[in-house]
C-alpha cells in the first residue's frame, strides 16, 4: 500500500482522522489485546479453531490500535488501520514483517470464518498463535520506546498527506 491508500482513507467517512494522542485509550486497547490473547489461549486449549484465528487477529489489531491512539490516529476501517501501519513501517516505526503478519492474520481470520472448507493445519494454527503473541509483545516495546519527537514526525507526515485531500 502506498501513501495513496492513506490519502484515500482520509477521504472516507470512517477512514482515518488525526486526533489528540490519548494515553488512556492506548492502555485500554493494549488491555483489549491482552484479553484477546487470553481468549485465544483458552480457545486453543479446547481446539476452537475459528475463535483461535479470530482472537489471534484481534490481539494484533488491538495492539496496533493502541499504537495509533498513542500517536493520535483514529481509524474505523481495518484496511485504513493497515494503511497507516504500512506508513509506519516505511518510516521505521514498525517492521514490514509486522505489517505483513497482521495482513496475513486478517486473511486467515476471514478464510476461517467465511470459507468453512478451508481448514488450518496444527502447524499453521500454532504459528498463528505464536505470531500473535510476538506481535503484541513487539508492539508493547514500540509503545514504550516511541518518543515525543517520533510521534510529532508521524503526525506531521500524516498532516501533509491529509492536506493533499482538500
Amino acid at each position: 500500500m502506498s501513501d495513496n491508500n492513506v490519502v484515500w482513507c482520509f477521504k472516507q467517512k470512517r477512514g482515518i482522522r488525526i486526533i489528540e494522542p490519548n494515553p488512556n485509550l492506548t492502555k485500554a486497547y493494549l488491555k483489549k489485546a491482552i484479553s484477546a490473547l487470553n481468549t485465544m489461549t483458552a480457545a486453543l486449549k479446547i481446539n476452537e479453531i475459528d475463535w483461535i484465528t479470530t482472537t489471534a487477529y484481534y490481539a494484533r489489531y488491538f495492539a496496533l490500535y493502541a499504537l495509533l491512539m498513542k500517536i493520535g490516529v483514529k481509524s474505523e476501517t481495518h484496511d485504513c488501520t493497515t494503511a497507516v501501519a504500512r506508513l509506519l513501517a516505511r518510516n521505521g516505526t514498525l517492521s514490514h514483517s509486522m505489517v505483513d503478519d497482521i495482513a496475513q492474520a486478517k486473511q486467515t481470520r476471514i478464510d476461517s470464518q467465511y470459507y468453512v472448507e478451508n481448514e488450518l493445519s496444527h502447524t499453521e494454527i500454532n504459528h498463528n498463535v505464536e505470531a500473535a503473541r510476538k506481535f503484541v509483545l513487539e508492539t508493547e516495546k514500540i509503545l514504550e520506546n516511541l518518543t515525543p519527537e517520533q510521534i510529532t514526525n508521524i503526525r506531521t507526515q500524516l498532516e501533509k498527506l491529509k492536506e493533499t485531500c482538500f
